[in-house]
């Protein structure tokens, strides 16, 4: 393992002790050859750890070959600040530090992408991302006596080909289109089937429940959206579940029934001013520079979903009843 690449060791196993409360920094789309003010305002919500949702760094390159990726990851590690590597970090991957922008499984070098991404997160040998295809991952933490579950997902290595063209993506029908595959997806409905979680928090890099715009989602692969949401939805029944995304380099709360999602995006790379709306959005979304927080107070029987802007401010929050 390349410890030049490193941050720390993180641990991906059961916690089993007792932790009370827990605040979780969010955030997608950090380029490495930009600056990074956003820590400071992140540094000062007292984060207990930060979870990382893709485009983690830029490295993708039209040629699909990964020496830009290997830089990128190179020169981020010089970026993250030190109190940063300190903390818990939970870690899944987008297009561009996956390799090919919008790239799915048909990228010629995911495995190697792969091994630089499990090589920069210092993920164990033990860890069984290091054995199998795929990022996707699942961990449980011990909160105020309440089990957390975090899922994170790999809507990359998989993923069936785009319809349409960039920027314009249309819904892929075909029953066999899929966003996780046929490994992942019965690793994931086994979590599910046997989780004994009082939350599960899942973390898609793309957008569960937004249909309005023409990028990147979950609603471009029709059966795939359609089961996803039909499987929250059970578990649903007797536990809390939500969700937290990035990729958009703009922020925003959706819900559909009681089901909430958080996108956190972009930590350094914001987006153009339009407005854009959606039928499951809550508000507004927030184009400028803004990260989340993830605050789980089990001893008051709620999480709040918050975004908030490069200085800190809150823009927008959502109180989740347990």
């Amino acid at each position: 393992m390349n410890k030049t690449l490193s941050l720390v060791c993180f641990s991906f196993i059961f916690i089993s002790s007792n932790t009370y409360a827990y605040k979780y920094g969010l955030g997608s789309c950090l380029d490495q050859d930009l600056d990074q003010p956003i820590w400071d305002a992140i540094e000062k919500k007292n984060i207990d750890g930060f979870i990382f949702l893709g485009d983690n760094v830029y490295g993708d390159h039209r040629s699909g070959e990964l020496d830009k990726l290997k830089r990128a990851y190179a020169k981020q590690n010089n970026k993250i600040p030190l109190w940063l590597k300190k903390k818990k970090v939970l870690a899944i991957w987008d297009d561009h530090d996956y390799g090919k922008n919008d790239g799915g499984g048909d990228f010629d070098n995911k495995e190697k992408a792969q091994e630089l991404f499990l090589d920069f997160w210092d993920i164990p040998k033990e860890d069984l991302r290091s054995e199998r295809e795929g990022i996707y991952f699942e961990e449980s933490q011990i909160i105020e006596g309440k089990t957390i579950q975090f899922i994170g997902l790999d809507t990359r290595y998989f993923r069936s080909k785009l319809m349409g063209k960039k920027n314009g993506y249309l819904p892929n029908t075909e029953p066999s289109a899929t966003v996780l595959g046929e490994n992942q997806w019965e690793w994931f409905d086994n979590v599910l089937e046997n989780s004994k979680a009082d939350v599960i928090i899942i973390l898609s890099s793309i957008q569960i429940l937004a249909t309005n715009h023409p990028y990147e989602k979950w609603s471009n692969f029709t059966f795939d959206r359609k089961k996803l949401l039909a499987r929250i939805t059970k578990s649903a029944a007797n536990k809390t579940v939500l969700a937290i995304s990035g990729d958009r380099h703009r922020a925003g709360l959706y819900q559909k029934g009681n089901f909430v999602e958080l996108t956190a995006s972009a930590l350094n790379k914001g987006a153009s001013q339009n407005i854009e709306t959606d039928p499951l959005l809550l508000g507004a979304t927030y184009p400028q520079i803004n990260f989340g927080i993830l605050n789980i107070e089990p001893s008051k029987n709620t999480i709040t979903l918050s975004i908030n802007d490069r200085d800190g401010n809150e823009l927008e929050s959502k109180i989740i009843q347990l």
